[in-house]
């Protein structure tokens, strides 16, 4: 039987156009980064099955792809008859998780506060579409032990200096969005929905992008809520703006229900980052942004490129996932950009890396004697010493199809040896 040439659904192979594009991506994500002083940690990506099933994943806890017991375990699992026994570890679905704890095993060796870059592949045991694998890579940035405000408005400066050094200011004109979730809390018992049933409100009110509110409210009707809530929810909606004035206002509004503090600190992030002119960026106020993880505590964003359906990013504070390792809550916040959605992007673009030497294509014609050879191996190694780029290689018979080939990942001189002359 033939071997299968495609890779697993979900996965994919990285052909030498794209791996240029990710490879310089991820070396301007490094390049950037580290000058807001990130350090970079590297964490497995198999990890222990009860940590990625503490209800911190929300519905990514669903896709997880699962790691079977070996030998006697495994056998004695099958014995007891106990299916989700069989599983003691599995493949991350994120990187927050793991570096949480990393953070709880290795807080005593790190400065605090601990601002840690990751990147590295997760998977999910998603539905494949374009821009979303069931293998894909992940970049984030965290900072641990800082309770302040200053933790945001660093993530947002440096994943904006990021956006715009690789071409999304000018070219895709992105935005950050930014909500509070105790400012969703405050914006459901203000209206007067369950405090017990946040969650569950939320997964409804995510939809709007969806749905639009004509759908959300149906399915909010069909849960059983009433429409005298939902409709105080959806007209308090309509009030709201996307500036820090509009951010205060709405506290306002909150007052009875949300502590002042909530909004000012919300406001006070958009207002500081629009003060930073170095800097292209857009921070929005979008009342209606949920993020699905079932870990943040407070701020959450996510970025918008137009032309792009969906996030191209997000993030947030999870102050009380450390406790759940070491039974103390620790301030963390992080932001992670797309890394998948941004290379589909710039790949259907067809951007080109930039600031690229030259490269040049040596041909070698096959009846081309040692010395020859020699040479032109001799002059190949003269110009890679000064920094140029030069492929050698053999004369294909088809030689037009084979600079064809060439010009397509980049090349624009050729060379060519014969062995009577140089050409």
């Amino acid at each position: 039987m033939a071997l299968k040439k495609k890779p697993v659904t979900g996965m994919k192979d990285i052909l030498p156009r794209e791996m240029e594009l990710r490879q310089y991506v991820l070396s301007e994500i490094r390049r950037t980064y580290k000058e807001f002083g990130f350090t970079e940690i590297e964490t497995p990506v198999v990890e222990h099955i009860e940590n990625l099933l503490s209800k911190q994943g929300g519905d990514n806890e669903k896709l997880i792809f699962k790691v079977q017991k070996r030998g006697d375990k495994l056998e004695s699992a099958f014995q007891s008859g106990d299916l989700y026994a069989l599983a003691d570890s599995g493949l991350r679905y994120d990187l927050t998780l793991p570096l949480s704890r990393f953070y709880s095993q290795n807080q005593a060796q790190l400065p605090s506060p601990f601002k840690a870059l990751q990147i590295g592949p997760v998977f999910r045991a998603d539905r494949p579409q374009k821009g979303r694998f069931r293998e894909f890579v992940q970049c984030d940035i965290d900072i641990f032990g800082d309770g302040s405000n200053v933790a945001e408005i660093e993530l947002i400066l440096a994943i904006s200096t990021l956006l715009n050094r690789i071409g999304f200011g000018e070219k895709y004109n992105f935005s950050i969005v930014i909500n509070d979730r105790e400012i969703l809390r405050g914006m459901q018992a203000y209206a007067g929905f369950p405090a017990d049933d946040f969650e569950k409100v939320c997964i409804s009110l995510d939809k709007a992008d969806k749905i639009g509110n004509d759908g959300v409210k149906a399915e909010l009707l069909s849960l059983g809520y009433e429409e005298s809530v939902i409709d105080k929810y959806q007209a308090l909606l309509a009030t709201i703006g996307t500036d820090a004035q509009d951010i205060r206002t709405l506290g306002e509004k909150l007052k009875d229900v949300l502590p002042e503090s909530v909004t000012d600190n919300l406001a006070t992030i958009v207002e500081t980052v629009a003060a930073v002119k170095s800097v292209n960026v857009k921070v929005l106020f979008d009342p209606t942004l949920v993020r699905g993880m079932g870990y943040y505590t407070g701020p959450i964003f996510e970025i918008r490129a137009e032309g792009f359906s969906g996030s191209v990013g997000g993030g947030g504070r999870y102050d009380r996932m450390v406790g759940k390792f070491t039974g103390q809550d620790t301030p963390a916040v992080g932001f992670s950009i797309g890394f998948e959605r941004i290379i589909t992007i710039m790949l259907d673009a067809d951007e080109k890396v930039p600031g690229e030497g030259t490269k040049v294509a040596f041909l070698l014609d096959k009846n081309l004697d040692r010395a020859k050879t020699a040479e032109a191996i001799s002059e190949a190694m003269t110009r890679r010493l000064q920094g140029e780029t030069v492929l050698v290689s053999r004369m294909n018979k088809n030689k037009k199809f084979q600079k064809e080939q060439l010009t397509s990942e980049g090349y624009t001189e050729f060379k060519e040896f014969y062995q009577d002359s140089l050409q």
